[in-house]
């Protein structure tokens, strides 16, 4: 596609085509301009949310530091009340992402953050096991749908040779979750007393509200689709949208209901090292405060920065996981390498517990993280189209994200019986160990066979 006359503004180097100083435009200048735009559009703000998302599903474990002595809440009850969030999330990750392909994503994705922001706040009134129970449940029933919603979200705007970077952008809010949480939780802790609420409960108001500000903004910002993007220029609305229905036609069409196309074995594999990775990351996740502070005997605060320090190490490995993905097309073997990682980080865990080289191995778990994530969630569209992949996405996602559910669970219920959480990593480092070989397995079936990244991949896309 050339085109002689364009509202997109030309680099220096474009080859003039007249006097009227009409430049004529490559595809690569075009993808160049399109994506950069497309990218500051609506990474920087679906990384907010994510931070956000993450922080008010994972702060309860901050928050633990000092919730469950004032509530007298034991191990095994802290740890059923931090998984219990996954299942009510995985019952409702298929439903919620089917909506989204019908009602649209903007309206759809500011729902679930106004309502997930409330019941963060309202975790504040919680006082005994049971309450937490409840509202951690209704959590993960309001989040549902929330991150699978933003992959096929990314699936509608940025094409296959540069959507790992553009699923990094956003997921890097991982880490810089736990980062900002881990010194804001400990700031927030030290409120205890003020406005006659504890710290904890400041920590859940404080980071519950924004959720539901960013939710509002969410109408105005997203786009549901490029077609309807008046914020882009004619021309790249034209380009983006040939480029993803082109990419389209090469996935097989679709032979049924979409409950039919959920059967397909392939969804079912992935399943596998995803629920793996949940549930020794998440395991990872709920603990590591406890596991900091029991390994370096250090105060609430101390423990919120070295937790914080930890999760930066997966913040600085994101983007150039992205970028390895999107340059090398090696998805599976990334995504082995990842749960090997992990692999790694909780056999320390298991084998180092009160030890400095406990925090380490939380630092090789977080690296791991990072190389999953990018590629992990670019597979499922090599073979998934439309309203399929919206479904087969989220099927993914909430099966596999029950392991959230037991990996917290287990940990807590093994300390509980044993007074050691040895075990409990032990075996779940066994688990991960298996999901990598799945996925060394998946690289001789064609559907995943390592294709030549194409040149336009190195489109700058922030």
């Amino acid at each position: 596609m050339i085109s002689t006359r364009s509202d997109i503004p030309v680099p220096a180097s474009s080859p003039r085509t007249g006097p009227d100083r009409s430049e004529a435009l490559s595809d690569q200048d075009i993808e160049a301009y399109t994506m950069r735009k497309v990218g500051l559009r609506l990474l920087p703000f679906l990384l907010l949310l994510y931070i956000f998302c993450w922080l008010d599903r994972s702060n309860v474990s901050m928050a633990a530091l000092q919730m469950n002595q004032e509530l007298n809440i034991s191990s095994a009850a802290f740890g059923f009340g931090a998984g219990i969030f996954f299942l009510s999330y995985a019952l409702l990750e298929v439903p919620s992402n089917l909506v989204l392909a019908r009602v649209g994503a903007r309206r759809w994705l500011a729902r679930i953050a106004i309502t997930w922001g409330l019941l963060a706040c309202a975790m504040m009134a919680v006082r005994t096991p049971a309450q937490l129970y409840i509202v951690r449940f209704l959590l993960g029933a309001a989040e549902a749908g929330f991150f699978p919603g933003l992959v096929y979200y990314l699936g509608l705007w940025f094409p296959a040779a540069c959507r790992a970077r553009a699923i990094a952008g956003f997921m890097v809010g991982i880490p810089l979750s736990q980062v900002i949480g881990a010194a804001l939780g400990s700031a927030l802790l030290g409120l205890s007393g003020k406005l006659h609420l504890s710290g904890w409960q400041w920590l859940f108001l404080v980071e519950g509200l924004p959720s539901v500000l960013m939710g509002i903004a969410a109408l105005w910002i997203l786009t549901d689709r490029p077609e309807v993007a008046h914020w882009l220029p004619k021309q790249s609305r034209e380009w983006l949208h040939g480029r993803l229905e082109q990419e389209q036609h090469h996935i097989a069409r679709s032979h049924g209901s979409v409950l039919r196309e959920l059967l397909q074995p392939l969804i079912w594999i992935l399943i596998f090292p995803y629920f793996a990775l949940c549930a020794i990351g998440y395991a990872s996740t709920f603990w590591a405060p406890t596991l900091v502070r029991n390994a370096l005997g250090l105060s609430t605060a101390a423990t919120g920065l070295v937790v914080g320090s930890i999760y930066l190490v997966g913040a600085i490995v994101y983007p150039i996981a992205g970028a390895m993905s999107d340059r090398t097309n090696e998805r599976c073997r990334l995504v082995a390498l990842g749960l090997g990682l992990y692999c790694v980080g909780g056999l320390g865990i298991a084998l180092f517990r009160n030890s400095p080289l406990c925090v380490a191995a939380l630092a090789v778990g977080a690296a791991g993280n990072a190389l999953f994530n990018t590629s992990f969630w670019c597979l499922p569209s090599k073979f998934l189209k439309g309203s399929s992949a919206a479904a087969g996405i989220a099927l993914v996602s909430s099966v596999g994200t029950t392991g959230g559910f037991f990996g917290p669970s287990i940990v807590g219920l093994l300390k509980q019986a044993t007074g050691t959480d040895s075990g409990a990593f032990l075996g779940l480092s066994g688990l991960a160990l298996i999901g990598a070989f799945v996925c060394l397995a998946l690289t001789r079936l064609s559907a995943f066979k390592r294709t030549p990244p194409r040149a336009a991949s190195a489109a700058t896309i922030v």
